[in-house]
Parts: C-alpha cells; sequence; structure tokens
C-alpha cells in the first residue's frame, strides 16, 4: 500500500506505540499474520532526531503502510523539526502525550504535557502547520485523579488540527495499574468531531467488541494485548466486519509464532542481542500454560537460539 493512499475512517485497530517493543520485527510480523491495523513505530525523540536524523529506530518497509510515526518532546522547534523529517516516510505523524514514564514524564514530554496543556496546543498546532499529512495525539485520562483535563485537552488537540485522537483510559499516575476507564472515553467521544480510538486493557476479540460498546469510540488501540499473539489484529477486525470470532491461536501455534519472532529479531539484531531483546516477550507467548512463570525464568537464562528452541519445543511436547 502506498503510505498515502490512508484514510482513518478506514481504519479500526491500530497498533498502539510501545517502546522497546514495537520494532520493524514486531510491526511485520503483524502485517505477517495478516493484520490490516495502523501500524506505529516506537517514540522517536525529537531531541534525539536533532542529532541523529536518520536513526536504525525509524527504519521500516513498505509493506507495513499505512504506518504511524511517533514523535515525543516538549520543544515546538523540535517537534516540528522531527515531523518534517519522518513526514517522507510516514502515513501519520502521532504526538505522544500520554506516556508516563519518569524519566520521559520529567522533561515535560509525554503524558507531562497534560499539565501544560497549552504547550501541548503550540507543539500539536506548529506541527500541523509543517506536515502534509495527517496528525494524532496519544494522551491519558489527566495527570492524576484530580487533574483530569482529557476532554478540555482532546478539544483543544482538535482545534490544534489532529485529524484523530487515541486515549489510553487511565490517568498518568496510574501508570498501568487498575483498569482503563472505557466509559470516560466514550465522554470524549461525544464532544469531538474527529475520530476517538480507545486503549487500554484490550486483549481479546471480547475486549475490544466491550470496548466499542462502552465507549463508542471509532475504533480501538492495542498495546501489550498484541504481545504473544500477533494474530489479534486480524481477528478483531474479522469480527468486526464479519461478525464472527475466528479461534485464538493455540499453544502449538504461538510457540510456532514465537521461534518465527526470535529467527526474526536474531537476524535484525545477531543471536547475542536477538535472544537478549526476546526475553521481555517469553512470558506472554507462553501464558496460558501452566507452570508459565517456572518456565520463564528458565527461558530467560538461555544464550543461544538452539537452547530456547529446545526448551520451547520441550514445553510443547509436556502441554500438547
Amino acid at each position: 500500500m502506498d503510505k498515502n493512499n490512508f484514510d482513518i475512517k478506514n481504519i479500526k485497530v491500530i497498533q498502539a506505540p510501545l517502546a522497546g517493543i514495537s520494532d520493524i520485527v514486531y510491526r511485520n510480523l503483524i502485517r505477517r499474520y495478516k493484520g490490516k491495523c495502523l501500524l506505529s513505530t516506537e517514540m522517536l525523540s525529537s531531541e534525539a532526531l536533532k542529532n541523529v536524523p536518520n536513526p536504525k529506530i525509524a527504519d521500516y518497509r513498505k509493506e507495513e503502510y499505512p504506518l504511524s510515526f511517533q514523535i515525543v518532546g516538549h520543544k515546538p522547534d523540535l517537534m516540528v523539526n522531527a515531523a518534517k523529517l519522518l513526514e517522507a516516510r510516514a502515513s501519520v505523524i502521532d504526538i505522544n502525550c500520554g506516556c508516563p514514564v519518569n524519566k520521559v514524564v520529567k522533561s515535560t514530554d509525554g503524558s507531562g504535557l497534560m499539565r501544560k496543556p497549552e504547550l501541548a496546543y503550540e507543539i500539536a498546532s506548529a506541527v500541523k502547520e509543517n506536515i502534509n499529512i495527517p496528525m494524532s495525539v496519544k494522551f491519558r485520562l489527566g495527570w492524576d485523579k484530580t487533574n483530569k483535563n482529557f476532554i478540555e485537552f482532546g478539544q483543544l488537540m482538535q482545534k490544534a488540527g489532529a485529524d484523530f485522537v487515541t486515549l489510553h483510559g487511565r490517568c498518568r499516575s496510574d501508570l498501568y495499574s487498575g483498569v482503563s476507564d472505557w466509559g470516560a472515553i466514550g465522554q470524549l467521544k461525544k464532544e469531538l468531531d474527529i475520530p476517538v480510538f480507545a486503549n487500554g486493557d484490550i486483549k481479546s476479540v471480547d475486549d475490544a467488541i466491550k470496548c466499542l460498546e462502552i465507549s463508542g469510540a471509532d475504533g480501538i488501540s492495542i498495546g501489550r494485548g498484541l504481545m504473544g499473539d500477533f494474530t489479534l489484529a486480524y481477528r478483531i477486525e474479522y469480527c468486526l466486519q464479519t461478525g464472527e470470532k475466528l479461534e485464538a491461536p493455540s499453544l502449538e501455534e504461538k510457540i510456532k509464532m514465537l521461534i518465527e519472532h526470535i529467527e526474526d529479531e536474531i537476524e535484525l539484531r545477531g543471536e547475542i542481542n536477538g535472544i537478549k531483546f526476546m526475553r521481555k516477550f517469553y512470558g506472554f507467548y507462553i501464558s496460558s500454560v501452566q507452570n508459565a512463570s517456572k518456565y520463564r525464568q528458565v527461558l530467560v537464562t538461555l544464550d543461544s537460539y538452539k537452547e530456547v528452541k529446545k526448551a520451547l519445543c520441550d514445553i510443547l511436547c509436556i502441554h500438547a
């Protein structure tokens, strides 16, 4: 697909950006498993792009389109620079106003911008004025439960020219604990004229359907729900289109998927670094297995592809 042959109205599922997770391998595996969703890069620092305008982390393949590039920062000039650098390769430029981690928010980046909505508006307006492709913004309910400003924030982003927004149903102070408030996402949907995508706690087809029923959102954005199951995006899309639910992958299919993931990361990073990178994924792939945590504890100690593959085959033999 051409990067410019993109209309958000045709999208029901977005693969949410995940730092250190949604790399080029991850995104292409979603495509391999038939997902038609809007893919998203990892978060790209506008400060870093100033010094390294073409970093490895921004690599992509044409097969990934439609593809969103997410930028983070708090300086309007650097955010504009980042957006312009990435525009030629992006279907969408996404502005991160949602990342809750300390090392990001301490610089007023990510969800730190929710405490400075005027600055967020200045950034979004400046980016929109300087690019000729769609712009989106991802944010949270607010800084904390006593400072929920997501409706006013969303209205500002719409005024700034956002083509669509994604709302994660937690406050920054929640990090990833508690439950995503899909009802609050519905409140925002009623106040905006642009598409609103719901994010948080969508780990199955049933979750996606329930979230859309509660929120009335235009679509859903999936983060950790895709880790360990690259078929989920397609299965949600298929259900929304046909009303039918496809079966979730079996353990055998998940192990096969994991081995593909490992092999592709090794091809990208080399065996040592590829195996180290994959350790964060093991628990997601084998979560349904009895004694999964014990198996994971063993897997993360293994250093070679041969050892990991044998251990995975042993798990499959035991639980087949």
